[in-house]
């Protein structure tokens, strides 16, 4: 078999038939699944005929893998190093800082998933902690470290609009400024044409 014929996306509507008869094998419960169909991605075969899919939500930066299903478990280890690249660049594009799983292929942990201890499960979201124990994770950024840069970034944009705004307020006076001396000049030069004007007037009155 050779894994280059087969490729990974996104599940689609199309894929609805297919993807129950994958979950009913491994006694997923189906209607839950099929309001999740876009968090699928499955693996598809040269013949277009799906072979596997695997389930990936992202909730608060950090994504879940679930309900991995095959229709012959014998591919099963060519076809999780595509369906993990496939969840890696998702991870990647959306940035998240951690991936969960409670998928029990030893493929899983030789990918760096370890289980999860005291310190860490506090930080599984609550939509995920109903769905039971025995969690494995896989730690993909330093949360601590983005949430620094991230208040640093958010202090940098404060103190830009500030010295924004106060660009901003230092033209507005010179706008205003300008326009005052503009007047106050436009002012004076009417005032010299009228004195120049009187005066040339005066000067051509016949005298008494």
């Amino acid at each position: 078999m050779n894994s280059s014929d087969y490729r990974v996306r996104r599940a689609t509507l199309d894929d609805m038939a297919a993807l129950k008869t994958l979950w009913q094998t491994m006694r997923f419960p189906e209607g839950d699944l099929e309001k999740r169909l876009t968090e699928f991605q499955v693996v598809e075969g040269p013949d277009q005929k799906l072979v596997g899919a695997l389930g990936f939500q992202m909730i608060e930066r950090q994504g879940c893998l679930h309900s991995e299903t095959f229709a012959d478990f014998a591919v099963a280890e060519a076809m999780r190093p595509l369906l993990w690249a496939r969840i890696q660049s998702l991870a990647t594009n959306h940035g998240l800082v951690r991936i969960w799983t409670r998928e029990t292929a030893p493929f899983w942990t030789h990918n760096g998933f370890q289980p999860a201890g005291e310190k860490l499960l506090p930080k599984l979201p609550a939509t995920w902690q109903e769905s039971g124990s025995h969690w494995l994770a896989l730690q993909l950024k330093d949360e601590e470290a983005i949430a620094s840069l991230e208040k640093e970034f958010a202090m940098f944009m404060e103190s830009e609009k500030s010295r924004s705004e106060q660009a901003l307020g230092q033209a507005r006076a010179l706008k205003s400024a300008v326009t005052v001396i503009s007047l106050l000049i436009a002012a004076a030069i009417l005032i010299a044409a009228i004195y120049v004007f009187l005066k040339n007037r005066g000067g051509d009155l016949p005298a008494p």
